[in-house]
């Protein structure tokens, strides 16, 4: 068997796992193609709900996509109309204040903290009229009277009014709607919250 001496030169041959990356390879490694990764990150956030632009915009910066290349992506996305913040806004609206019965002042901060340009939500606010938030302060504060018989009508005014508050309700219409709806219920709303009594 022939062995190597000492000074037997290695074979000029390279081993595979010490060649040079091909300069395409080594490109790719160093170069991310950005623009692929924008589209498969502003994808990936569309298809798990709607997005405004404002929070696609948000969920590529945190991945480190270049400013420029997110606005060609998302340029693009408006244009074929899978981005959209018209009809975002105008969803939004639309569900929450079917579904959670949000006044117009609650529904404006949410659209605002969604990105939404303020003569989008503006548009988009136009779908709840005085008449609308009335009716959803009613059927909120029904169904607060219900859960709360049995307690003193101070606490109940005050539960509902809080309530009401949280959504987004000014003042007039929150009280003018406990007051019927505790009239409704055998509470004289005009008593003071301390001699409210239930009526025979």
């Amino acid at each position: 068997m022939t062995t190597r001496g000492p000074g037997r030169r290695r074979s000029g041959r390279r081993r595979p796992d010490l060649e040079p990356p091909e300069a395409g390879a080594a490109a790719e490694d160093e170069e991310p193609d950005h623009e692929q990764v924008a589209r498969t990150i502003a994808l990936n956030q569309l298809n798990a709900a709607p997005r405004s632009r404002a929070q696609l915009e948000e969920a590529l910066a945190r991945r480190d996509v270049p400013d420029d290349v997110a606005a060609e992506v998302l340029d693009r996305f408006t244009e074929v109309g899978l981005v959209d913040d018209q009809a975002y806004a105008d969803m939004l609206v639309r569900t929450r204040h079917g579904e959670r019965g949000l006044a117009r002042r609650a529904l404006a901060v949410e659209l605002r903290r969604k990105g939404i340009a303020p003569e989008v939500a503006e548009v988009a606010l136009e779908q709840v009229d005085g008449d609308d938030e009335r009716d959803a302060a009613r059927r909120l504060v029904e169904k607060k009277a219900r859960s709360t018989r049995g307690l003193a009508p101070q606490v109940r005014r005050r539960r509902m009014a809080g309530m009401l508050a949280r959504k987004g309700f000014g003042a007039g219409v929150a009280m003018r709607v406990i007051d019927e709806v505790l009239a409704e219920d055998g509470v004289d709303p005009a008593a003071e919250p301390g001699e409210w009594d239930a009526l025979d």
